[in-house]
């Protein structure tokens, strides 16, 4: 007996799926055809996939190997956190790397004049201004520092949170302050949802420009350009309510504002205007090159969307 043609998956584009949810205590399987969170009790939560852009796992969770290929399959990033997202594990990349847009960032980080011109770009769109002429990279690394500290001080001040100084201990989730807590768990819901769109756009996060040596380093050059318009003013109103569940109101709040402020569709366009400032040409695809593994033939969809 011949299985049933199914249609072909239709993903839905980057910039229309839910950024970021959370799970915990519970085993990710496909039962019946849908992808469901099944708790210790059998109780059933459905997770629309495909609809979401990426999907956090908290500690207690497992996944099943069904799981892992559907989540690939439909593009959703998987990410092994810990409690509240304070520490990332692991995460996965739906569909593969597209080599030509990888040898594109290589290239531009591996290019000192390049990579310049990539961070000065950064700066710009990051403080809405150009940075100043004739700096390195570390001196534009180490004035961008002075900058963000000044902004946590404003912005503290503006929501009438008492503040000292970024500082957090992630091998003890306890141990920081209120505020610290807050930005920790805002944080970490941005970077979630900054590396799905990297990943869907076919780059690696490891690659970075102001950030090197790290995992996420591209993760974190992206998500910094967004961070103050988006999770640092969600993190200090939240911590001036002093809630009793704040990691769970962050990232209620920081959902919230990623949906007011239509992120998902700014991330990808942002990360190709900022690679395009190093004023390099991207390789063509190579003629054998393996197709996107959700090929869109459609049109719909973000420029380089791999499904």
């Amino acid at each position: 007996m011949t299985e049933p043609i199914l249609p072909p998956l239709k993903p839905i584009p980057m910039k229309d799926r839910v950024s970021v949810l959370f799970v915990e205590k519970g085993h990710l399987d496909v039962l019946d055809g849908a992808f469901v969170l099944v708790d210790k009790n059998g109780v059933r939560t459905h997770i629309p996939l495909g609809g979401v852009a990426c999907l956090m796992l908290e500690p207690g969770t497992r996944v099943s190997h069904a799981a892992a290929v559907l989540a690939a399959r439909v593009g959703c990033l998987l990410v092994w956190v810990g409690e509240a997202g304070v520490r990332m594990y692991a995460a996965g990349q739906p569909g593969g790397a597209r080599a030509d847009r990888l040898l594109y960032q290589a290239k531009l980080a591996l290019d000192d004049t390049a990579r310049l011109k990539v961070v000065r770009k950064m700066y710009e769109l990051r403080f809405k201004e150009k940075p100043p002429e004739r700096r390195s990279v570390e001196q534009l690394r180490g004035i961008e520092g002075v900058r963000v500290r000044k902004m946590y001080e404003l912005i503290a001040r503006q929501y009438g949170v008492p503040w000292r100084k970024r500082n957090y201990d992630h091998t003890q989730w306890g141990s920081g302050d209120i505020p610290n807590r807050c930005l920790s768990a805002a944080t970490a819901c941005l970077y979630g949802i900054t590396e799905a769109a990297i990943l869907a756009a076919g780059y690696a996060p490891a690659v970075g420009f102001i950030h090197t040596g790290k995992p996420q380093s591209f993760v974190y050059d992206i998500a910094d350009i967004f961070k103050f318009d988006t999770v640092v003013p969600v993190a200090f109103r939240i911590a001036a309510k002093k809630p009793y569940d704040l990691e769970r109101q962050v990232r209620l709040a920081c959902r919230d504002a990623f949906r007011q402020t239509k992120l998902l569709k700014r991330i990808i366009p942002a990360i190709e205007e900022v690679l395009n400032a190093g004023e390099l040409d991207p390789p063509k695809p190579h003629a054998e090159a393996v197709e996107m593994a959700i090929p869109n033939k459609e049109g719909i969809g973000d420029a380089g969307h791999r499904g």
